[in-house]
């Protein structure tokens, strides 16, 4: 979870920049792909912007992709999720060039091979797997074969194929057409079951964590397969819908597909968080918020769950001031930091650090789950304003 902070930390800074032209450069190389390939594009780009007309402009790219260059020559090969590389003039004064480099290694794999030279930065591919915070079971199905898949953002990953052997059965002379149609039944039996113990395997791994199936494919084997009743309990079945595919084409039609599906249960799961913590605080049980106390309990291992407002920024600052030299720290929240000390002289920062990394570090380890909320819904607004965008469930109270 740290790493994804830091990445989500990251993409907020981007996000802001703003080249004086096109002059900002994007680089996505996918797992596993030839990063002696990826430089060879980059030396082309590099000699095909000779031609940009502003010099300004022309040297900036340059410098940048030169940049990118060297720096994916420090790899030996593409890490194994792939990375992300942004790099280009991040000055706010035209006067002045400053050109930065970049670079994020999702926990998730890059599935995109992208180069883009614009005045902003192309962040909706990692944006896209950062923010993922749910996994979804996925299956694809007709009478003569299936697909299982994990979903994560828009990461899909295949589990297992599997065949039918209803089709295989051919009725032989002298066989009654009942018991050919038994036969034919225990075959669908069979296979419903096949692919029902992959599907509860998976929830079980992932102890039962998975947020639900989606279910797809052509015809109506998929609504036989969900009556079957071979599948957990457990196991939440969210929609079902009609593809064209039972291959990787048809899991991704599924996706796609069931995208407002998505998007309701990813706001459904957020309501819910917050509606317990907001019952918990209402009659003092089990719930803290604001970061002294978030911080104290979760230092107490007392946390269940960390709930974070992913607009939130704070940092722990140490201040000395000018005129007596006095050391103070304090916990400020971004953009609140103070100026004057009590006799009257100038407190200068002295070190910066962030408070909420510090906390998902002591979440990370303690083995606490990290929710963060957003800052867009009623919610995560409503859990900003009146509860600082901090704070915790616990597991019990001292």
């Amino acid at each position: 979870m740290k790493n994804e902070y830091n990445i989500m930390k990251e993409i907020k800074r981007l996000k802001s920049v703003r080249g004086y032209g096109t002059e900002l450069i994007s680089v996505y190389v996918p797992a596993g792909y030839n990063l002696t390939e990826e430089i060879s594009k980059l030396r082309e780009e590099h000699s095909q912007s000779s031609n940009i007309k502003s010099k300004t402009v022309r040297t900036n790219v340059q410098a940048a992709l030169e940049k990118i260059m060297q720096y994916l020559k420090l790899y030996k090969e593409t890490p194994k999720n792939g990375l992300a590389v942004f790099c280009g003039n991040i000055s706010d004064n035209p006067g002045k060039t400053n050109i930065e480099l970049f670079s994020m290694e999702p926990d998730i794999p890059i599935k995109v091979n992208i180069y883009r030279c614009d005045s902003t930065f192309l962040l909706d591919p990692i944006e896209t797997i950062v923010g993922a915070k749910d996994v979804y079971a996925l299956v694809v199905l007709d009478g003569r074969e299936a697909t299982v898949a994990s979903l994560k953002g828009s990461h899909i990953q295949v589990i297992k194929k599997m065949n039918s052997m209803v089709h295989a059965k051919v009725r032989k002379g002298g066989q009654s057409a009942r018991r050919y149609e038994r036969g034919i039944e225990e075959s669908i039996g069979d296979y419903h079951k096949r692919v029902a113990e992959v599907i509860n395997a998976f929830f079980e791994q992932n102890q039962f964590k998975v947020k639900g199936l989606i279910v797809g494919g052509p015809g109506p084997t998929k609504e036989g397969f969900v009556k079957s009743n071979e599948l957990n309990y457990q196991v939440k079945v969210l929609g079902m819908y009609d593809t064209g595919y039972t291959d990787e084409y048809g899991l991704h039609e599924l996706v796609e597909k069931a995208s407002d599906l998505l998007k309701e249960q990813e706001a459904f799961q957020e309501r819910k968080i917050i509606e317990r913590f907001m019952q918990e605080i209402v009659r003092k049980g089990l719930a803290v918020y604001g970061y002294p106390d978030t911080k104290k309990a979760l230092d107490a291992n007392q946390v269940s769950t960390l709930i974070i407002n992913d607009a939130l920024e704070i940092e722990n600052v140490k201040y000395k001031c000018n005129s007596c030299g006095q050391i103070i720290e304090k916990t400020e929240y971004m953009g609140h930091r103070e100026t004057k000390h009590d006799d009257g002289g100038t407190l200068e920062v002295v070190e910066a650090d962030d408070a909420i990394e510090e906390l998902i570090e002591t979440a990370d380890e303690h083995g606490v789950d990290t929710a963060f909320v957003s800052s867009e819904s009623s919610y995560g607004k409503e859990f900003l304003m009146g509860f600082k965008g901090i704070g915790g469930l616990l597991r019990y109270k001292i």
